[in-house]
C-alpha cells in the first residue's frame, strides 16, 4: 500500500500511511517518482529527504517505499565514470534529458550490455569467505578490478568459469548465494575490515610544501580550510593529479558549477605522469554543484566515500578529496532547519560533530576481508564564512583530522602557489613518518625539515623587529637568516601548477633541494664570522642556481645538484678581503 503526500516544505516532505516504513529507506515520492530517504518517523507519519526538485509536487500524490536503503552499485564501470550525488551517470542523463537533470529520471550506475573479460584467481571447491578475491577484470589501463565476495556470505564456491560476462550474470555460487560482477552497499554504513594498521607511509603528492612540511599519510585524514579564492579546490586538483594513490574519487559537494565543469573538461584529457595513460582510468568524479537539490550534498559525501572504500577493499591506496564539507553541513543545516530541530551553534543541528566525526572515521589503512592492504585518505575543503576558523565547521573538522593545511588569501593574491600559511599549518603525521623518510629519502631529512621550519618561524621573529629598527640595524647573522627564510618560500614552496616540471617534484629531487639552500645557510654562517657580511653573501651567483634548481629535471638534478654543491663548499672558507 502506497502512502500519500502529506506535507511539503522545499526538500522535505511529510508522508502519510506509508507501509513499513523503516528508517533511510529510499521512497519513490509523487507522480513523477522523485528519489527520497525516510529520516526521520513520526507515529503513521515519515518524514522523507527528497533528493530532486520538489517544485510541482501537491498533498495528496502518492509515495511507495522500495524497502531498501540508499544504496551505491559497485562493480567494473565505476572507474571513469561520472555521476552526480546519487549515483546517477551524468553522461547517460544527458543523453535522455539534455544539459539539465529532469525530475524523477533514473539511469543504471553500470553499463548492463557490456561484457567484461572475467580471470578466476581462486579454484572451484574452494573454500572462501566475505571480502575474499575470486578473480580479476581489466577495468582501465590502470586498474585491474579484483571481484569480491560480498562480506555476508562464505562457503564452498562452485560454478566458477573465466569467460565475458555481463554485471547481471552468475559468474560462481558461493553455497546457495550467486556471485555477480556487481554487488550493492548501503551507504551509510562502513565497508567491513578485519583491524586498522598504524600509518607509517605518507602520501606524495609533489608538492614541496606538502611533502617536507605538510604531508599526510596514506590512510590519513587532512582539513583544506580558507576563505573563497584562496585556492582549495586548485589544491585539490593537484593532489588529484599527482598523489601516489591507485584510485583517486573527487566528490564535488556543492561547489561552483563553473569550478566542476573545469574538473569536468579537464580531467578526460590529462595524462597519469606515472604511465602517461589517462588520468580517467584511475579516477571516479562525483559532482553535486550548488544549484542541484541541497539534500543531494549530503549523500554525494557517503557515495564517494563508499566508492573509495570498494577500492580500498581490493587493496588499492586510494585518495578521496570532498570539496567542500562546508557546502555539505549547510545542507545539514538546512534540512534539520525544516525538521523543526533545535539548532546548535550558529545553526547548524546540534549533532554537525558526529556526523563530520563519522565521515572522517571511515579513512584508515585496513587489513581487508580478503587479507590485502589498502586504504583510504580523505582529504575535505572546508570554506568557512570570511576565512573564520573558529566556526563550527571548521572546528569539528579541525578536531578529528591530523593535518591543517590553512590556505592564506593574501598568498594566492599574490600569486604563491600552493597558498598553504606554513605558519599556521600543521600535520600530526611528521614523527609517525619520520622512519620512512629516513628509510626512502635520507637520514638527515627530519633535520633538515626541522632546521627550514625554524627559520621560517625566525623570520617572522625577525620581521617583527625590523618594523621597528629597520633592516640596516639587523645583525649579519639575521640578515642571513631573512635571506635563507626568502630562498625557502620563494625557491623551495612556491611551486608552478602549469610549468610541466615543477609542477610535480620527487622526494628525492626536494630533499637535494632543501638540502643545497640550508648547506648554504650553514656556510653562509661560517663566511659570517670571517668578515664577509650578509649583502656580499647574497651576491653570490650560486643562489640564482639554487632559484633554477626547481626547473631542472629529473635525469640534469643530480649534474646539477653536484655542481651547487661544489660552490657552497666553496663559500665557507671565504674570507673578507676574497669577497670584496
Amino acid at each position: 500500500m502506497a502512502g500519500v503526500i502529506y506535507r511539503v516544505s522545499g526538500p522535505v516532505v511529510t508522508v502519510q500511511g506509508l507501509q513499513d516504513p523503516k528508517m533511510y529507506d529510499v521512497v519513490r515520492v509523487g507522480d513523477q517518482g522523485l528519489i527520497g530517504e525516510i529520516i526521520k518517523l513520526d507515529k503513521d507519519m515519515a518524514i522523507v529527504q527528497v533528493y530532486e526538485d520538489t517544485n510541482g509536487l501537491r498533498p495528496g500524490e502518492k509515495v511507495e517505499n522500495t524497502g531498501a536503503p540508499l544504496s551505491v552499485e559497485l562493480g567494473p564501470g565505476l572507474i571513469g565514470s561520472i555521476y552526480d550525488g546519487i549515483q546517477r551517470p551524468l553522461d547517460k542523463i544527458r543523453a535522455t534529458s539534455g544539459d539539465f537533470i529532469a525530475k524523477g529520471v533514473s539511469a543504471d550506475p553500470l553499463d548492463r550490455k557490456k561484457k567484461w573479460n572475467f580471470k578466476p584467481t581462486v579454484e572451484n571447491g574452494a573454500e572462501v569467505k566475505g571480502g575474499d578475491i575470486i578473480g580479476e577484470v581489466e577495468e582501465t589501463s590502470l586498474i585491474k578490478h579484483r571481484v569480491l565476495v560480498p562480506p555476508t556470505v562464505s562457503g564452498k564456491i562452485s560454478g566458477l568459469a573465466a569467460g565475458s560476462y555481463t554485471i547481471e550474470d552468475t559468474i560462481a555460487k558461493v553455497g546457495d548465494d550467486e556471485i555477480r560482477l556487481s554487488q550493492k552497499w548501503p551507504v551509510r554504513v562502513a565497508r567491513p575490515v578485519v583491524d586498522k594498521m598504524m600509518l607509517d607511509a605518507p602520501l606524495i603528492t609533489g608538492q614541496r610544501v606538502i611533502d617536507t612540511f605538510f604531508p599526510v599519510a596514506k590512510g590519513g585524514t587532512a582539513a583544506v580550510p580558507g576563505p573563497f579564492g584562496s585556492g582549495k579546490t586548485i589544491i585539490q586538483h593537484q593532489l588529484a593529479k599527482w598523489s601516489d594513490a591507485d584510485v583517486i574519487v573527487y566528490c564535488g559537494a556543492g561547489e561552483r558549477g563553473n569550478e566542476m565543469t573545469e574538473v569536468l573538461t579537464t580531467f578526460p584529457e590529462l595524462k597519469d605522469p606515472k604511465t602517461g595513460k589517462p588520468l580517467m582510468d584511475r579516477t571516479v568524479l562525483i559532482a553535486n554543484t550548488s544549484n542541484m537539490p541541497v539534500a543531494a550534498r549530503e549523500a554525494s559525501i557517503y557515495t564517494s566515500i563508499t566508492i573509495a572504500e570498494y577500492y580500498r577493499d581490493m587493496g588499492y591506496s586510494v585518495a578521496l578529496m570532498a570539496d567542500s564539507t562546508s557546502r555539505w553541513a549547510e545542507a545539514l543545516r538546512e534540512i534539520s532547519g525544516r525538521l523543526e530541530e533545535m539548532p546548535g551553534e550558529e545553526g547548524y543541528p546540534a549533532y554537525l560533530g558526529r556526523k563530520i566525526a563519522e565521515f572522517y572515521e571511515r579513512a584508515g589503512k585496513v587489513h581487508t576481508l580478503g587479507g590485502t592492504v589498502g586504504s583510504v585518505t580523505a582529504i575535505g575543503a572546508v570554506s568557512p564564512p570570511g576565512g573564520d576558523t573558529s566556526e563550527p565547521v571548521s572546528q569539528n573538522t579541525l578536531r578529528v583530522t591530523r593535518v591543517f593545511w590553512a590556505l592564506d588569501a593574501s598568498l594566492a593574491n599574490s600569486r604563491h602557489f600552493p597558498s598553504i600559511n606554513w605558519l599556521n599549518s600543521y600535520s600530526l603525521y611528521v614523527d609517525d613518518l619520520s622512519k620512512w623518510y629516513a628509510d626512502n629519502v635520507g637520514k638527515e631529512w627530519h633535520a633538515l625539515y626541522q632546521e627550514a621550519m625554524k627559520t621560517l618561524q625566525k623570520e617572522a621573529e625577525i620581521n617583527e623587529v625590523v618594523q621597528l629598527v629597520g633592516y640596516d640595524a639587523l645583525p649579519e647573522a639575521d640578515k642571513l637568516t631573512l635571506d635563507t627564510a626568502k630562498m625557502i618560500r620563494e625557491d623551495y614552496l612556491q611551486q608552478s601548477a602549469f610549468d610541466e616540471v615543477d609542477t610535480y617534484t620527487t622526494l628525492r629531487k626536494q630533499h637535494l633541494m632543501l638540502n643545497a639552500i640550508m648547506e648554504l645557510a650553514e656556510e653562509g654562517g661560517k663566511a659570517l664570522k670571517k668578515g664577509v657580511t650578509a649583502e656580499q653573501l647574497s651576491s653570490l651567483g650560486v643562489k640564482d642556481k639554487i632559484a633554477r634548481m626547481k626547473y631542472a629535471k629529473e635525469g640534469e638534478i643530480d649534474a646539477y645538484s653536484k655542481e651547487v654543491d661544489r660552490e657552497i663548499a666553496a663559500i665557507g672558507g671565504m674570507e673578507a678581503a676574497q669577497a670584496k
